[in-house]
């Protein structure tokens, strides 16, 4: 059984123990993948999210998921591009390491990303998704008991992107 998987999903509908939100770092909610993650989890999400004090980019914090059908939600902020001179790429390898580190601390066996910070953030798409299947090939090496990591892709460039990419890795 691969234990890295990429699915063009929508990934509000997964049915696994964490979903990874793409979030600012307010973590109340914005655009893309957060405000979707948001509209479909309720309210009580956003009410949890204030009592978490934002989130520093390349951290995590987790929630429950209410109305999802995942267990949780792991919302981690990304950087915002600036042209690579900024940390962005170690920012986002730790918005990743992270999210993954929480999900070990659960105690939970399948988590899904978005594509983090690829959207209204910049990153650029081929790097970040570098940057996410390198973490999450370290995580597996080292987490022998973590049964699957899901890229929810949710764009027909970025499928191709990853499809490339973790086929030539394997």
């Amino acid at each position: 059984m691969a234990r890295i998987e990429i699915k063009q999903v929508d990934i509000t509908s997964l049915k696994i123990d964490a979903i990874v939100n793409a979030a600012n770092n307010s973590l109340l909610g914005g655009g893309g993948v957060d405000g979707a993650i948001h509209r479909a989890a309720g309210p009580g999400l956003l009410d949890e999210c204030r009592q978490l004090n934002g989130c520093k980019t390349g951290n995590a914090k987790i929630t429950k998921a209410y109305n999802l059908p995942s267990l949780f939600v792991i919302h981690t902020v990304g950087p915002i591009w600036n042209g690579g001179n900024n940390n962005e790429e170690a920012l986002l390898a730790s918005a990743y390491r992270s999210s993954l580190s929480l999900a070990f601390q659960h105690k939970l066996k399948t988590i899904a990303f978005p594509n983090i910070s690829t959207g209204v953030y910049g990153f650029p798409k081929e790097k970040a998704a570098k940057i996410a299947i390198h973490e999450a090939e370290v995580f597996l090496q080292e987490n022998t008991e973590f049964k699957k990591i899901i890229f929810a892709i949710f764009d027909e460039d970025n499928l191709r992107i990853y499809n490339k990419l973790v086929q030539f890795t394997k």
